[in-house]
Protein backbone atom coordinates (compact mmCIF):
# COMPACT_ATOMS: atom_id res chain seq x y z
CA UNK A 1 0.00 0.00 0.00
CA UNK A 2 2.73 2.16 0.90
CA UNK A 3 4.79 1.93 -2.41
CA UNK A 4 1.25 2.63 -4.45
CA UNK A 5 1.04 5.85 -2.41
CA UNK A 6 4.14 6.58 -3.10
CA UNK A 7 3.90 5.83 -6.50
CA UNK A 8 0.68 7.37 -7.11
CA UNK A 9 2.48 10.74 -5.15
CA UNK A 10 5.52 10.49 -8.06
CA UNK A 11 3.23 10.34 -10.56
CA UNK A 12 1.03 13.32 -9.49
CA UNK A 13 4.05 15.52 -9.12
CA UNK A 14 5.06 13.95 -12.83
CA UNK A 15 2.00 15.10 -14.83
CA UNK A 16 3.32 18.66 -16.11
CA UNK A 17 5.85 17.09 -17.04
CA UNK A 18 4.30 14.25 -18.61
CA UNK A 19 1.90 16.50 -20.65
CA UNK A 20 4.11 19.07 -21.44
CA UNK A 21 6.14 15.74 -23.46
CA UNK A 22 2.75 15.00 -24.82
CA UNK A 23 1.69 17.87 -26.24
CA UNK A 24 5.04 18.70 -27.77
CA UNK A 25 5.24 15.04 -29.27
CA UNK A 26 1.63 15.52 -30.61
CA UNK A 27 1.76 18.77 -31.93
CA UNK A 28 5.09 18.09 -34.38
CA UNK A 29 3.18 14.90 -35.75
CA UNK A 30 0.30 15.49 -36.44
CA UNK A 31 1.12 17.41 -39.97
CA UNK A 32 0.15 16.19 -42.95
CA UNK A 33 3.05 14.36 -44.26
CA UNK A 34 4.78 11.55 -45.99
CA UNK A 35 5.19 9.39 -43.01
CA UNK A 36 1.47 10.54 -41.80
CA UNK A 37 0.01 9.35 -45.55
CA UNK A 38 1.90 6.00 -45.30
CA UNK A 39 1.02 4.93 -41.95
CA UNK A 40 -2.85 6.34 -43.33
CA UNK A 41 -2.29 3.79 -46.46
CA UNK A 42 -0.97 0.75 -44.91
CA UNK A 43 -4.22 1.23 -42.25
CA UNK A 44 -6.58 1.50 -45.51
CA UNK A 45 -5.09 -1.42 -47.28
CA UNK A 46 -5.08 -3.23 -44.24
CA UNK A 47 -1.51 -4.55 -44.62
CA UNK A 48 1.31 -4.82 -42.39
CA UNK A 49 -0.27 -2.31 -40.12
CA UNK A 50 0.91 -3.31 -36.66
CA UNK A 51 4.80 -3.38 -38.07
CA UNK A 52 4.43 -0.15 -39.50
CA UNK A 53 2.62 1.09 -36.54
CA UNK A 54 5.30 -0.73 -34.22
CA UNK A 55 8.56 1.09 -36.51
CA UNK A 56 7.28 4.47 -36.58
CA UNK A 57 6.28 4.48 -32.26
CA UNK A 58 9.63 2.71 -32.21
CA UNK A 59 11.89 4.73 -33.99
CA UNK A 60 10.80 8.19 -32.57
CA UNK A 61 10.70 6.81 -29.15
CA UNK A 62 14.56 5.98 -29.69
CA UNK A 63 15.29 9.66 -31.09
CA UNK A 64 13.52 11.07 -28.67
CA UNK A 65 15.87 9.45 -25.78
CA UNK A 66 18.67 10.05 -27.63
CA UNK A 67 17.86 13.61 -28.07
CA UNK A 68 17.11 13.92 -24.22
CA UNK A 69 20.34 12.20 -22.82
CA UNK A 70 22.26 13.31 -25.06
CA UNK A 71 21.60 16.59 -24.80
CA UNK A 72 21.25 16.19 -21.24
CA UNK A 73 24.69 14.48 -20.42
CA UNK A 74 26.67 17.07 -23.17
CA UNK A 75 25.27 20.08 -21.66
CA UNK A 76 24.22 19.42 -17.79
CA UNK A 77 27.33 20.86 -17.25
CA UNK A 78 27.03 24.09 -19.41
CA UNK A 79 24.07 25.51 -17.89
CA UNK A 80 24.16 28.71 -20.35
CA UNK A 81 24.03 26.74 -23.74
CA UNK A 82 21.36 24.35 -22.43
CA UNK A 83 19.80 27.76 -22.18
CA UNK A 84 20.96 29.09 -25.33
CA UNK A 85 19.17 25.76 -27.13
CA UNK A 86 15.71 25.54 -24.97
CA UNK A 87 15.59 29.45 -26.57
CA UNK A 88 16.49 28.41 -29.47
CA UNK A 89 13.57 25.26 -29.45
CA UNK A 90 11.58 27.70 -28.29
CA UNK A 91 11.82 29.53 -31.69
CA UNK A 92 11.43 26.51 -33.32
CA UNK A 93 8.19 25.86 -31.95
CA UNK A 94 6.85 29.45 -31.96
CA UNK A 95 7.47 28.95 -35.61
CA UNK A 96 5.87 26.07 -36.34
CA UNK A 97 2.91 27.41 -34.46
CA UNK A 98 3.01 30.05 -37.31
CA UNK A 99 3.17 27.32 -40.15
CA UNK A 100 0.35 25.23 -38.47
CA UNK A 101 -2.00 29.01 -38.54
CA UNK A 102 -1.07 28.76 -42.15
CA UNK A 103 -1.94 25.80 -42.57
CA UNK A 104 -5.43 26.43 -41.01
CA UNK A 105 -6.00 29.55 -43.22
CA UNK A 106 -5.40 27.37 -46.28
CA UNK A 107 -5.86 23.64 -45.15
CA UNK A 108 -5.24 20.89 -47.28
CA UNK A 109 -6.80 16.81 -47.43
CA UNK A 110 -5.01 14.66 -46.13
CA UNK A 111 -5.19 11.53 -49.52
CA UNK A 112 -3.92 7.53 -49.03
CA UNK A 113 -3.66 6.22 -52.58
CA UNK A 114 -4.97 2.38 -52.24
CA UNK A 115 -3.51 1.10 -55.71
CA UNK A 116 -0.97 -1.01 -55.85
CA UNK A 117 -0.23 -4.88 -55.67
CA UNK A 118 0.48 -6.19 -52.14
CA UNK A 119 3.74 -5.78 -50.68
CA UNK A 120 5.88 -8.24 -48.56
CA UNK A 121 6.42 -7.34 -44.78
CA UNK A 122 10.21 -6.72 -45.13
CA UNK A 123 9.64 -4.34 -48.50
CA UNK A 124 7.45 -2.82 -45.92
CA UNK A 125 9.21 -1.90 -43.30
CA UNK A 126 12.18 -0.65 -45.44
CA UNK A 127 10.07 1.82 -46.45
CA UNK A 128 8.50 3.44 -43.48
CA UNK A 129 12.22 3.07 -42.63
CA UNK A 130 13.40 5.34 -45.55
CA UNK A 131 10.52 7.44 -45.14
CA UNK A 132 11.44 8.05 -41.40
CA UNK A 133 15.28 8.60 -41.29
CA UNK A 134 15.70 10.07 -44.47
CA UNK A 135 13.24 12.73 -43.70
CA UNK A 136 15.85 15.70 -42.27
CA UNK A 137 13.07 17.12 -39.87
CA UNK A 138 12.49 13.46 -37.77
CA UNK A 139 15.74 14.60 -36.44
CA UNK A 140 15.17 18.14 -35.82
CA UNK A 141 11.63 17.51 -33.87
CA UNK A 142 13.03 14.57 -32.44
CA UNK A 143 16.82 14.67 -31.66
CA UNK A 144 17.29 18.65 -31.54
CA UNK A 145 13.38 20.10 -30.51
CA UNK A 146 11.95 17.28 -27.73
CA UNK A 147 15.39 16.71 -26.53
CA UNK A 148 16.23 20.50 -26.07
CA UNK A 149 12.60 20.44 -24.08
CA UNK A 150 13.55 17.13 -22.41
CA UNK A 151 17.12 18.18 -20.77
CA UNK A 152 15.50 21.14 -19.75
CA UNK A 153 13.66 19.00 -17.12
CA UNK A 154 14.75 18.31 -13.89
CA UNK A 155 16.70 14.59 -14.14
CA UNK A 156 14.09 12.83 -11.89
CA UNK A 157 11.22 13.89 -14.37
CA UNK A 158 13.13 13.15 -17.80
CA UNK A 159 11.99 9.96 -17.44
CA UNK A 160 8.38 11.04 -17.37
CA UNK A 161 8.85 13.59 -19.85
CA UNK A 162 9.96 10.66 -22.38
CA UNK A 163 6.59 8.70 -21.09
CA UNK A 164 4.35 11.73 -22.43
CA UNK A 165 6.24 12.17 -25.51
CA UNK A 166 6.80 8.36 -26.97
CA UNK A 167 3.49 7.45 -25.48
CA UNK A 168 1.75 10.68 -27.50
CA UNK A 169 3.98 9.35 -30.34
CA UNK A 170 2.58 5.67 -30.05
CA UNK A 171 -0.96 6.66 -29.74
CA UNK A 172 -1.13 8.81 -32.70
CA UNK A 173 0.36 6.01 -34.28
CA UNK A 174 -1.84 3.51 -33.63
CA UNK A 175 -4.54 5.22 -33.69
CA UNK A 176 -3.87 6.59 -37.52
CA UNK A 177 -3.10 3.16 -38.41
CA UNK A 178 -5.66 0.84 -36.99
CA UNK A 179 -8.19 3.44 -37.53
CA UNK A 180 -7.91 4.42 -40.75
CA UNK A 181 -10.77 3.42 -41.80
CA UNK A 182 -13.12 5.70 -39.81
CA UNK A 183 -10.42 8.85 -39.73
CA UNK A 184 -9.94 8.38 -43.23
CA UNK A 185 -13.13 10.49 -44.24
CA UNK A 186 -12.65 12.95 -41.54
CA UNK A 187 -8.71 13.25 -42.63
CA UNK A 188 -10.13 13.79 -46.19
CA UNK A 189 -12.26 16.96 -45.06
CA UNK A 190 -10.12 20.22 -45.19
CA UNK A 191 -12.20 21.19 -42.07
CA UNK A 192 -10.77 18.69 -39.93
CA UNK A 193 -7.45 19.90 -40.25
CA UNK A 194 -8.21 23.56 -40.05
CA UNK A 195 -9.47 22.94 -36.54
CA UNK A 196 -6.63 20.54 -35.68
CA UNK A 197 -3.96 23.32 -36.73
CA UNK A 198 -5.22 25.80 -35.13
CA UNK A 199 -5.06 23.24 -32.13
CA UNK A 200 -1.86 22.48 -32.82
CA UNK A 201 -0.89 26.01 -33.27
CA UNK A 202 -2.35 27.00 -29.60
CA UNK A 203 -0.33 24.37 -27.90
CA UNK A 204 2.97 25.25 -29.96
CA UNK A 205 2.32 28.75 -28.70
CA UNK A 206 1.97 27.90 -25.02
CA UNK A 207 4.72 25.21 -25.30
CA UNK A 208 7.10 28.48 -26.73
CA UNK A 209 5.88 30.53 -23.90
CA UNK A 210 6.35 28.38 -21.12
CA UNK A 211 10.24 27.35 -22.64
CA UNK A 212 10.96 30.99 -23.15
CA UNK A 213 9.65 32.20 -19.60
CA UNK A 214 11.33 28.96 -17.60
CA UNK A 215 14.82 30.41 -19.70
CA UNK A 216 14.41 34.14 -18.72
CA UNK A 217 12.91 34.03 -15.54
CA UNK A 218 14.21 30.92 -14.19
Amino acid sequence: MQDTTSFLSTLQAALPTITTGLTLSLSLIVAIGAQNTYVLRQGLRREHVLAVVMVCALLDMALMTLGVSGLAATLGQHPRALNALALAGAAVVAWYGAMALRRALAPQALQAQLQGEPQSLRTTVLQVLGISLLNPHVYLDTVILVGAVGAKQAPDLQGWFLVGAGGASALWFVTLGFGARLLSPLFARPVAWRVLDLLVAAMMGHIAYGLWTQVTLG
